[in-house]
């Protein structure tokens, strides 16, 4: 079960079963017991999951996890847990995971909303990334779109002070809707005027890549918490 169906809100995501590859299924049963974590209405002691006292940043939504890994893999001395309903995006990280020998990253398969309330302690986060949510394009579904002022606001208060929120989008509609619920929560402050420059540690995805060769944008926001 994803999601507790006694809790009613609109969901920010639709569950897709999707296929997985064998390798995939692989990584899920030899990786699963080491590096996902599972939900439980309790706090997650940090510590415990990773063996070790670090700055943790948390990943909402990470796909298939090639940017996820990107990043634990060039900063090590921080620890990562990322965040995905879609089984086949946790088994691809998984099988990044035991490639690269990545050892500071523990994984979530979850809705993010109730991890976030149940599992992440006020104030315990270095930093979050939000890269390119669904954008829910269509004009009558963008009240699914993930960050609203109530989920930004649960984001910072999670954070730490002097903890940042990443967020990226290709969707410029969605980047104006982003800067303006960012700049509206008061315990953030914007890094930069408006949209940040994007920042060294975020590699372009193939898919940006492609957007980019065909004139699309690609819109980053950096906030940082009071």
């Amino acid at each position: 079960m994803l999601y507790d169906p006694t809790e009613h809100r609109i969901r920010s995501f639709v569950t897709r079963a999707g296929r997985l590859s064998i390798a995939q299924a692989r990584a899920l049963e030899e990786l699963g017991p080491k590096f996902l974590v599972d939900y439980a209405k309790a706090p997650l002691d940090f510590e415990q999951a990773f063996g070790r006292r670090a700055p943790v940043i948390l990943e909402i939504g990470f796909g298939m996890g090639d940017t996820t890994s990107h990043i634990a893999k060039g900063m090590p001395e921080k620890d990562f847990i990322g965040v995905e309903v879609h089984t086949p995006g946790v088994g691809s990280l998984l099988k990044q995971i035991g490639e690269q020998d990545l050892t500071n990253l523990r994984l979530i398969q979850h809705d993010a909303v109730e991890v976030l309330n149940q599992m992440i302690p006020a104030g315990s986060l270095a930093g979050v990334h939000v890269f390119f949510p669904d954008p829910w394009h269509k004009a009558r579904h963008n009240k699914r779109r993930l960050l609203q002022p109530p989920f930004v606001k649960l984001l910072a208060e999670r954070l730490a002070p002097g903890g940042y929120l990443h967020c990226a989008t290709d969707w410029e509609d969605y980047a104006v809707q982003m800067l303006d619920v960012l700049g509206a929560e008061p315990l953030l402050q914007n890094t930069a005027e408006g949209y940040a420059p994007q920042p060294a540690y975020r590699p372009l995805t193939k898919f940006e890549n492609r957007g980019i060769k065909l004139g699309h944008g690609v819109w980053d926001l950096v906030f940082t918490k009071k």
